[in-house]
C-alpha cells in the first residue's frame, strides 16, 4: 500500500495537524490552570477559549478547503469525520477549564493530571498523525497506540471514580466527577480521531 500526495494536496492535512495542536496548546493551559491559585483561572480560561476560539477558525478553514478543492488527498467526508473528532476533543478540554473556573476548584484530583497527561499524549501524536495522511503505510502504530492511551485512559477513570467515592463529600464527589467524565470524553474523542485513521488505512489498502 503506497499513498502518495502532490505537495499541493496538503493543505487539508495541514489545516489538520494545526488543529490537532490546539489540543496540545489547550492541555499546556489546563496544566497551568491545575497548578494556579483560584485568582489566576479567570486569566488562564481566557487563554483556553482564545485556543478554542482558534480551532474553530481552523475547522471553518477546512470546510472551505474540502468544499473548493478540486483535488483532496482523502475522501470529502473522511478529513471532515477527523476534524468533528478533534473539535469534539477540543470541547471537552474547554469543559474541563469551564468545570474548574465555575467550582473554583483549588487542586484537582491526582488522576485529572494523569489523565491530562494522556490526552497530552494522543494529541501530540494525533499532529504527526494529521500530517503523515498521505503516507498511510506508516499511520498503523499511531492506531493501535491511540487504542492503548484509551484504555490507560479507563482505567484512570475507575480508579478516580472509586478513590472519589471512598472519600469525597457528596458536593466534591460531584464536581470531581464531572471533570473526570469531560477528560475521559477529551480521551475518548482523540481515541475515535485513531479509530477513523485506521478505517481510512484499511479503505485505502
Amino acid at each position: 500500500m503506497k499513498l502518495r500526495l502532490f505537495p499541493q494536496e496538503t493543505a487539508a492535512l495541514e489545516l489538520l495537524a494545526d488543529l490537532a495542536q490546539q489540543l496540545v496548546l489547550a492541555v499546556q493551559v489546563l496544566s497551568e490552570m491545575f497548578g494556579a491559585p483560584r485568582e489566576e483561572h479567570e486569566r488562564i480560561f481566557e487563554e483556553l477559549m482564545r485556543i478554542d476560539r482558534r480551532a474553530t477558525e481552523l475547522q471553518r478553514s477546512l470546510l472551505t478547503q474540502l468544499r473548493t478543492s478540486f483535488i483532496n488527498p482523502l475522501p470529502r467526508e473522511d478529513l471532515l469525520d477527523l476534524s468533528e473528532g478533534l473539535g469534539e476533543a477540543m470541547e471537552q478540554l474547554v469543559a474541563v477549564g469551564e468545570i474548574t473556573l465555575v467550582n473554583r476548584l483549588d487542586r484537582p484530583a491526582r488522576e485529572a493530571s494523569d489523565q491530562l497527561e494522556i490526552v497530552n499524549r494522543q494529541a501530540e501524536l494525533t499532529v504527526g498523525a494529521m500530517r503523515g495522511l498521505g503516507h498511510l503505510d506508516g499511520l498503523e502504530d499511531y492506531w493501535i497506540e491511540m487504542i492503548r492511551l484509551a484504555k490507560r485512559a479507563n482505567h484512570t477513570h475507575r480508579l478516580w471514580a472509586a478513590n472519589a467515592v471512598r472519600e469525597l463529600s457528596l458536593n466534591t464527589y460531584a464536581r470531581s466527577i464531572e471533570m473526570a467524565r469531560a477528560l475521559l470524553g477529551a480521551a475518548h474523542a482523540l481515541k475515535d480521531v485513531g479509530a477513523n485513521v485506521g478505517r481510512i488505512i484499511v479503505k485505502e489498502s
